[in-house]
């Protein structure tokens, strides 16, 4: 690959054995109890959108879990929702339909101050708290929905889902255990247990839940998905694409598909894809899932790879723009858009995101190179005079020198050298004006008559 043109891109297989199952927003304003509800608002954001995993540098895996209302089992009391923090609420799921998270976080805390029993606001707030990396603020917000509904399935899967991504898998275990203990028949509560076995890597028990978890709700997509998830973290990859065939294909008439338009199962095709080099085929899936789910931070990631690694900086900004503003932790997708910045000639831009990596996760030395480059090859630096673009340019590269992995093709020494060829011309030239105005401030001498 062409490091001049393109980041390091994209997490492998073994990433997806470290990231957890995410939540999304729940939608619905009605209560469950006495009446049947369904989601309200725009068709624009009739769906549940999941949470990120912020801040991991691995992308965002994508997990959806199904949370609408016809899939619990809890039967307590669900208060209604004011009207005044019902619009309140449908505003924070608009401003995070667009990636403004920010928006939403206020708009869902002005809707919990208008009406602190309303529980689905309380949830939808977790879900941005662990994209805006606050996992105690997460916690704590889906604390008060239980607190309202104790049998609140979504917000009892995420909370323990939450604390496996921070890698307490048994407490987040037992917790889901104890939960089913009092509504054994959850679907929800045993698909999030079996993925929280398998990112445990007890694949036989994830794989029996997941099937339970089926038995008890036959139509409880996300367990098929965590199904094929588990084979992927496996390496099990073609019964991976068995399982999402009968969820996205179907086996024929008499087993039509699951659900075709299932965005995680596409995401994960189009990862498998990837891997086994089937270009067109991984695009094809990866741009569907992200027409599907426009927050799908980790498919945005891929398919921005795939256009960096062609040269195409300009169509790989508006995937990682919009995956930072879904998950604005994300090194890789910052690191990358920093790169796609600097070739689509935009410094100042290129600059704010690598500094900012080279800040956050300084063991990410594949930044030092990426700066060397921005500093060494733009036509210039806005606040810098060449010289001194010039001198970071080299400072970063010998710290890229210093303390990346070498092996394999490197051009580390060549940009070195060229960049302190560039610095002695410069200074030269510097040298050579300065002699020319000194010359051409000196006093005429008088001739001697």
């Amino acid at each position: 690959m062409n490091r001049r043109a393109s980041s390091p891109l994209g997490p492998t297989w073994a990433s997806w054995g470290a990231l957890g199952l995410g939540v999304m927003l729940a939608v619905s304003g009605c209560s469950k109890g006495g009446s049947t509800s369904g989601p309200t608002g725009p068709s624009a954001i009739d769906h549940e959108v999941p949470a990120g995993t912020a801040g991991q540098g691995t992308g965002d895996a994508g997990y959806q879990f199904a949370v609408d209302e016809s899939a619990a089992e809890g039967t307590g009391p669900r208060p209604e929702m004011s009207a005044r923090a019902k619009e309140a609420y449908q505003a924070g799921l608009r401003a995070f339909s667009v990636g403004d998270l920010n928006g939403a976080r206020t708009q869902f805390l002005a809707a919990i101050a208008a009406d602190g029993k309303a529980y689905q606001a309380h949830y939808s707030l977790g879900v941005v708290e662990e994209r805006l990396g606050s996992p105690a603020a997460a916690a704590a917000a889906y604390r008060k929905a239980l607190d309202v509904v104790p049998d609140y399935e979504q917000a009892a899967a995420a909370q323990a889902l939450l604390m496996a991504k921070r890698g307490d898998h048994e407490s987040a275990a037992r917790d889901l255990r104890a939960r089913l203990s009092r509504l054994p028949k959850s679907a929800i509560l045993t698909g999030a247990l079996a993925e929280v076995r398998s990112m445990q890597g007890e694949s036989g028990e994830a794989q029996r839940l997941a099937q339970e978890a089926l038995k008890k709700n036959p139509d409880y997509r996300p367990a098929m998905v965590t199904l094929a998830r588990d084979h992927y973290r496996r390496r099990r990859l073609d019964l991976a694409l068995y399982t999402l065939q009968g969820i996205l294909d179907g086996y024929g008439p008499e087993n039509p598909p699951r659900d075709k338009n299932n965005a995680e199962a596409r995401l994960l095709r189009g990862l498998i894809y990837r891997e086994r080099n089937q270009r067109g085929l991984a695009i094809d899936e990866l741009t569907r899932a992200v027409e599907l789910r426009p927050d799908l931070v980790e498919a945005r990631l891929q398919l921005a790879t795939y256009m960096l690694e062609a040269g195409n900086a300009q169509g790989a900004l508006p995937h990682l723009e919009a995956a930072v503003r879904y998950d604005h932790k994300n090194v890789l997708a910052r690191l990358n858009l920093g790169d796609a910045y600097r070739l689509a000639e935009r410094p100042a831009d290129a600059r704010r995101e690598l500094e900012w990596v080279a800040k956050a996760a300084p063991e990410r030395v594949e930044v030092h190179y990426n700066l060397g480059l921005l500093f060494l090859l733009s036509k210039s630096i806005p606040g810098m005079t060449p010289i001194q673009a010039t001198n970071k340019a080299i400072e970063h590269l010998e710290a890229y020198r210093e303390r990346g992995v070498r092996g394999g093709p490197d051009d580390t020494e060549e940009l070195i050298t060229r960049a302190k060829t560039r610095k002695a011309l410069l200074e030269a030239e510097a040298q050579e004006a300065k002699g020319a105005r000194d010359t051409a401030a000196e006093p005429p001498t008088e001739e001697a008559p």
